[in-house]
């Protein structure tokens, strides 16, 4: 049987930190969502108010301000490109459609030598058999807590564990997070794979896994998977050593390119397709690619 790609639509709420709120490629909604009355109100400075869908994580990911500080500013739409102003840069995007996939154009202004984190922080919708795809071997860093340390290790093989950092399973009650050395990531679910990739010309680029799975918050903890592209290599942009932040070169910007798309096997004949739950954002602006 031969594999069928379909191109995603993307649905984002500029007026709500620019989140992303829906991906829907290959007939199923691919992000996750909860309940989160803060959401709405939010105001630089605030703690990170978790209700799924992608964030905008920028200028770092853990640290302060928490989850960065464009998720909690309304975003402006002018002839397809959506801007964040912060106080130390300015954010743009432009999302487009590219044959099968969904191509977003990314560009940070701020002061030649100015360092950051960014991470497409998606938050996906994913059964308990899904796995997440990077070639075994490929260098990670592992970050066993919340806290800002981690050990080295070779994917999908977190030191002191024997269950592998790609494989979902059932909630366990842990909480892990990693960041591994690749541009480029496939999430398998079911007959359906969803593709992400980031390049960015001279800048560190990796993708980070946080690994919920009904281990955070301690109180009222909660099974949450992201799997986010990323400028970078470590989540607190206060722990970055050398090569491990983008920096704005003397020219004053830093542009990059995140691609994402998906792939459909067909199902056998012999078997019943169970259809994905379905969960929009509201109050979106919507790209049908």
């Amino acid at each position: 049987m031969v594999s069928t790609t379909t191109p995603p639509a993307v649905e984002t709420d500029p007026a709500h930190g620019g989140r992303w709120t829906s991906l829907r490629a290959g007939g199923r909604e691919w992000l996750w969502h909860r309940d989160e009355p803060r959401r709405p109100g939010v105001v630089p400075g605030d703690a990170f108010a978790d209700a799924g869908g992608v964030e905008e994580c920028v200028p770092t990911v853990r640290g302060t301000p928490d989850h960065g500080d464009a998720w909690a500013r309304p975003w402006q739409r002018t002839a397809g490109t959506e801007t964040v102003d912060c106080p130390d840069f300015r954010l743009s995007r432009r999302i487009r459609a590219d044959g099968d996939r969904v191509v977003v154009d990314y560009r940070l202004t701020a002061e030649p030598g100015y360092r950051f984190l960014w991470a497409a922080h998606a938050l996906l919708d994913l059964s308990e058999e899904a796995r997440v795809g990077i070639a075994d071997g490929t260098p990670t860093r592992f970050y066993p807590d919340g806290g800002a340390r981690w050990a080295p290790c070779s994917w999908p093989s977190p030191p002191g564990r024997t269950d592998g950092l790609d494989r979902l399973g059932p909630d366990d009650g842990t909480a892990v997070g990693a960041i591994v050395d690749t541009r480029r990531v496939d999430v398998h679910d079911g007959t359906a794979t969803l593709r992400m990739a980031v390049e960015a010309e001279g800048q560190p680029v990796s993708v980070a896994l946080w690994r919920n799975l009904g281990g955070f918050p301690e109180q009222r903890p909660y099974r949450s998977v992201g799997v986010e592209p990323m400028l970078g290599r470590v989540f607190d942009l206060a722990a970055a050593r050398d090569g491990d932040a983008a920096c704005v070169p003397r020219a004053g910007e830093v542009r990059w390119r995140l691609t994402v798309s998906a792939r459909v096997e067909p199902h056998p004949a012999t078997e019943t397709a169970t259809p994905p739950k379905n969960q929009t954002g509201k109050g979106a602006r919507t790209w049908i690619c």
